[in-house]
């Protein structure tokens, strides 16, 4: 028999369970929804593990609560490419049920199978890895970075997932579209910072598949002799575009150990600076030197990435003060937003790889 589950985003455990039931014959039947827990870190989409009677675990994606912007947050966009890449040498949790009925459980969401791995995203996370273990999940994350960029978009079934061609210029009309609906104050420096970015703004180039939110603790690792990406999490942000703007978000993630003040507003920026990660320049070096690519005009799209970020815990601010948020830690988000475009002004102005040395 059921319990009467009841947690924040699935008020009846009970509705939750009849429409896992309709779902084609898994491990799972062998055993009744046992539970469902919110699993922490989360800052957009909600993710919860469910647990079976027979043992088995699903885990479950659905929108934030709240004031949810438009086109974000498209549980079958992020079903598909998990669809797409499930099998390919890009890990991802298999899925396994998309639901577009509300009813269900207030909103769309989708089932994906249970991967054990390893989220890295405090000192206390980073404290189980090794220098040598650091530096190779360091490798481990540009291979990775570099394949979902190589990815054989017609071979995955992916050719029309996005539109590459001007994707940085609807980003940026879509930033600011986001930040006009989310924007709880002023904001000293967000105009001219959007002024400069559309200035800046490079010209359109290849376009691959882009993950949009890649970084350390967007992945499940599992360490040993050979450390090793378990899976990739989060694709609610990926599309067809820049793959240069993926690698400046990530690199714009990734803190050095000289970087104190960016530790304590950036995501997981405490693990990076820990003895054997990669330094910023050479995870960047690394990048380039797997796929080629030029990354001397890095700097604008990390400016771009932090503009990106702003914007989105911005709207994490809003939904915070309507007590429309889960989870633990959403007061900061708020005070990170200035912070975050006085840093992408500073990448504007100076060159964010110069003296940090090259990968070996």
């Amino acid at each position: 028999m059921t319990k009467d589950i009841s947690v924040p985003g699935i008020e009846d455990g009970a509705r939750l369970a009849r429409w896992i039931s309709s779902v084609p014959a898994g491990s799972w039947s062998d055993g009744d929804l046992a539970g469902a827990e919110l699993i922490a870190g989360g800052r957009s989409n909600l993710t919860y593990r469910l647990d079976f009677g027979s043992g088995t675990r699903l885990v479950l994606r659905r929108p934030p609560l709240g004031h949810v912007l438009p086109t974000a947050h498209d549980m079958a966009r992020e079903y598909r490419i998990l669809s797409a890449l499930h099998g390919t040498a890009i890990p991802v949790p298999a899925p396994v049920a998309f639901c577009q009925d509300p009813e269900v459980i207030g909103a769309p969401f989708y089932l994906m199978e249970y991967v054990d791995g390893l989220v890295l995203r405090t000192r206390e996370d980073g404290a189980q890895v090794t220098p040598d273990q650091a530096r190779q999940l360091s490798q481990r994350l540009a291979e990775m970075l570099a394949a979902i960029h190589g990815l054989d978009l017609s071979a995955a079934g992916l050719t029309g997932f996005g539109r590459p061609d001007g994707y940085l210029a609807r980003q940026l009309a879509r930033w600011q579209r986001q930040w006009e609906l989310s924007a709880t104050r002023e904001m000293p420096g967000y105009d001219r910072l959007v002024e400069r970015l559309a200035a800046g703004l490079p010209e359109t180039g290849e376009g691959t598949l882009v993950h949009g939110d890649f970084r350390l603790d967007n992945m499940l690792v599992v360490l040993g002799g050979r450390p090793a990406i378990a899976a990739v999490v989060d694709w609610e942000m990926s599309t067809l575009g820049d793959p240069l703007a993926d690698l400046g978000l990530t690199l714009m993630y990734w803190a050095d150990a000289a970087d104190r003040d960016w530790r304590m507003i950036n995501v997981g920026a405490a693990v990076t600076t820990l003895p054997g990660f990669f330094s910023r320049a050479e995870l960047a070096s690394r990048y380039a030197e797997l796929t080629g690519r030029d990354i001397s005009g890095i700097g604008y799209y990390m400016a771009f990435g932090c503009f990106k970020l702003a914007v989105v815990l911005e709207g994490i601010h809003a939904r915070y003060l309507q007590h429309q948020t889960v989870g633990e830690g959403f007061e900061r988000e708020g005070h990170a937003v200035p912070l975050l475009i006085d840093r992408a002004h500073q990448l504007l102005d100076s060159d964010p790889l110069a003296g940090d040395g090259a990968a070996g």
